[in-house]
């Protein structure tokens, strides 16, 4: 067995044991901790630094605010706005532990441990008042923790008992404080967490499995892992049978089975709960858990991300077989998924190191990840919509705190977590990035020199204090047409074979100096999406690339402190006028000019492009595109096929248009942030559907916030689900009784009722409107509510 330490310093980060899944299993190999890697230059660094700047620039005491209000202190400093003050206060905070540490142990800079050292020593002050090992920002958190630990559970959806995602929220501190201890060095961390997790383990122990189950329906975040971690930290077995206890056997059950049942769940509400089933299988020698993993992980990179890497649209998992919804959507995947997906992809890896795992790593961290902070003011993106001719919406550091800013912060901080891994004697060299490894227990040092992927090659020198044989396992990436890789060592060529694993090994006794050359020739291809439709995505080796369009009506481009400023609420454009790539994928690929001193820049020319708007298109590669409009799928057909297709698209998007342009603000039952945008709040309620069905429905009572900007609406349109069952429910604006609705029982799919607006809710900016079931059969399944010009 290991000692504890040495398992801690793979999270640098990611937990090792000794344990394995089967007694013929490979041994786990670890990841080199991050403040033995360097980044030395390019992009990756670049970002680096923009993510330290961004760090640097949040103001700790207004991060902490939440968590000194809920534990009777005074504030020191007024807690930021958006989501800091809506019902989700204090999960930045977590996050931001998080990313001090990652990016302390990435740069050394000791600004940001004298950051964590305060933040930690605040928290530590925190949960002394509070007196039962609690520190939480959630507001009137102790009255919601009291009621849980009594068996009083209300969940449905993102909502547990009227909270906003309260498990989700304290699992980012938790994972903070796992951070700050294991990453960032802080000993008080490991305190706090453990008092933490033992209030936890105490405040649920009265609770049945049933009542278990039932609080994980809403989103609770990586919750069994980092429990699971604890367990590694203390070696206390009780932390890890409350790992096990807060795994949601309803996602779990059907993914053993290898069922997929994930099409129209919440997508990033699913990974971090796979993250923590994948760490206990490989604690409890879980064979079954951890295949359930590996499938989870097959099916959503294989038939559920698009070409950058990332999955969902309008934050749930949409049906493999059809993507459509996601092309027509504003809210393309979510920055938080990749995030999640990555260290799902990274446990896998050191369970198994096959090369399948890093090139879906490789493609996300350079096309989503990276592409997902502006290069000059480094603010952070939540949806990176496909579209055709839709844009992003980036954080300001000082309004902006989604769930996507949180996890961003992390993400730019920790690019060096794979490059490299090894176990007892040998290297894998995973990633070709600009970079210097330390391996001060062996000797070694590792400098890699490429400017890789503008560079088809990277050369790694070595610098060892001694002579000593190990063994260099090199990847070969899925997009290197080839099944041998051209290797040199110290200018000697050598075609090597690549095994199982996707990797080619060098064995030999090194020595100081020697150098290892590896030729990456890229070509440029096209990627068709995952249902097979006539739409591609443009790809050179790893590197997606993409074309800016215009930059015009860009509305919300950097995001105001608004509920909804993360999502992109410019105008959209007819996906029947986006461009048209004409011809056969042979021929446009053939098409393309390279531009001369611009690497991976290249120009569509006609006959190979069909766009009204411009006679060419230029592609560069997605991460370097910002502040415009852009194309990143293109549908592909012949010249005969391109009126068809555009008068085709128009008829169908012709509803949806007339639509759009009536709807002055609309909310979508049943799904997270609609309804978390529009102050949710209900007694007895209840969620069904799937993605773009969805409902909620009440026995007593749910209410909302429309917003009303302009004073331009005149009525509210409400939908409802048709059943066998009648149902009756009065609509309550501003606290005025309004109408009262009745449902029929005829056969159909919904039923619209429209309620005009008074004159005194006409001139109100902020409407709020009250569900109030007075039948039997309660309210009915309300789909969507709308207000109309």
């Amino acid at each position: 067995m290991k000692k504890v330490t040495s398992m801690l310093i793979g999270l640098g980060f990611t937990i090792s044991s000794s344990v394995s899944y089967a007694q013929n299993s490979p041994k786990p190999i670890e990841a080199f901790s991050l403040n033995e890697v360097r980044l030395t230059r390019g992009a990756f660094l670049h970002a680096q630094q923009k993510d330290l700047d961004y760090i640097l620039s949040l103001n700790a005491d207004r991060l902490l605010a939440p968590y000194r209000k809920e534990a009777g202190l005074p504030v020191k400093a007024p807690a930021y706005g958006n989501w800091e003050s809506s019902g989700l206060d204090g999960h930045i905070g977590g996050h931001y532990l998080s990313a001090l540490a990652l990016m302390y142990a990435s740069t050394d800079d000791k600004r940001l441990k004298e950051k964590l050292d305060y933040c930690i020593a605040e928290l530590a002050l925190c949960q002394q008042q509070n007196k039962n090992g609690y520190v939480g920002g959630i507001p009137n958190g102790k009255i919601f923790w009291e009621r849980i630990g009594k068996g009083d559970i209300d969940g449905s959806g993102f909502g547990l008992n009227n909270t906003w995602v309260p498990l989700y929220n304290i699992h980012k501190l938790f994972a903070g404080l796992r951070d700050a201890y294991l990453i960032g060095g802080n000993q008080k961390a490991k305190e706090v967490l453990i008092h933490l997790t033992d209030w936890f383990c105490n405040l649920i122990a009265p609770l049945n499995d049933t009542q278990i189950q039932q609080m994980l329906k809403t989103e609770h975040g990586g919750m069994n892992e980092v429990l699971a971690d604890v367990y590694v930290i203390t070696q206390q077995n009780k932390y890890l049978d409350v790992a096990e206890r807060m795994s949601h056997q309803a996602i779990l059950a059907p993914l053993v089975s290898h069922e997929d049942k994930l099409t129209g769940l919440h997508a990033n509400t699913q990974i971090p709960k796979v993250i923590g089933f994948e760490r206990i299988a490989e604690l409890k020698n879980r064979q079954d858990w951890h295949s359930a993993s590996e499938y989870f992980w097959q099916n959503v990179t294989q038939k559920r991300s698009v070409a950058f890497g990332g999955n969902s649209y309008r934050e749930h998992f949409n049906a493999t077989n059809d993507f459509k919804p996601m092309l027509e959507s504003n809210q393309g995947p979510e920055t938080c998924n990749s995030y999640n997906m990555l260290k799902l992809t990274k446990a896998l890896f050191l369970h198994e190191p096959k090369s399948s795992y890093i090139d879906f790593y490789e493609r996300t961290l350079y096309n989503h990840i990276l592409s997902s902070q502006h290069p000059e003011h480094g603010g952070l993106v939540y949806f990176t919509p496909i579209r055709p001719q839709h844009y992003r919406v980036y954080s300001d550091a000082q309004k902006g705190f989604w769930c996507c800013v949180g996890s961003g912060i992390e993400n730019h901080g920790k690019y060096a977590e794979l490059i490299y891994a090894h176990d007892d004697r040998n290297i894998w060299v995973n990633l070709f990035m600009p970079s210097q490894l330390d391996w001060k227990e062996r000797g070694i040092r590792f400098i890699q020199k490429t400017d890789f992927p503008n560079q088809e090659s990277t050369v790694i020198q070595l610098s060892l204090k001694q002579t000593q044989k190990f063994k260099l396992f090199l990847r070969k990436p899925f997009w290197l047409n080839s099944e041998k890789l051209l290797v040199k060592v110290n200018n000697q060529s050598q075609y090597l074979t690549v095994d199982a694993q996707g990797y080619v090994s060098l064995e030999k006794t090194w020595k100081n100096g020697d150098k290892i050359q590896l030729a990456l020739p890229m070509q440029t291809r096209l990627e068709q999406l995952p249902d097979g439709s006539n739409w591609y995505a443009f790809a050179h080796g790893p590197i997606i690339l993409a074309a800016a369009t215009d930059s015009l009506d860009l509305k919300g481009l950097v995001a105001d402190d608004s509920r909804m400023g993360h999502e992109a609420m410019g105008k959209l454009y007819p996906i029947n006028q986006a461009p048209v790539l004409v011809g056969s994928q042979n021929a446009v690929i053939a098409s393309l000019k390279p531009l001369k001193n611009q690497p991976l820049a290249y120009k569509i020319e006609n006959p190979n492009l069909f766009f009204t708007q411009k006679t060419s298109l230029i592609l560069k590669p997605f991460y370097q595109l910002h502040d415009a409009r852009y194309m990143m799928y293109w549908p592909l057909m012949n010249a005969n096929e391109v009126s068809q297709h555009q008068e085709k698209l128009k008829a169908e998007e012709q509803a949806d248009i007339i639509l759009r342009q009536k709807t002055v603000d609309w909310i979508s039952l049943g799904e997270q942030q609609p309804e978390a945008d529009h102050a949710f709040d209900g007694k007895q309620t209840r969620v069904g559907g799937s993605i773009g069905n969805f409902w909620r429905s009440t026995t007593a009572w749910m209410s909302y916030k429309l917003n009303n900007p302009d004073l331009k609406s005149k009525a509210i349109e409400i939908t409802i689900l048709k059943d066998s069952k009648a149902h009756a429910f009065e609509v309550w604006l501003n606290d005025t009784l309004t109408q009262k609705v009745e449902t029929s029982t005829e056969n159909g799919k919904s039923q619209v009722f429209t309620i005009d607006l008074g004159e005194n809710i006409l001139m109100q900016k902020s409407i709020q409107i009250k569900i109030v079931a007075t039948g039997e059969n309660g309210s009915g399944a309300i789909q969507s509510i709308r207000l109309v010009k």
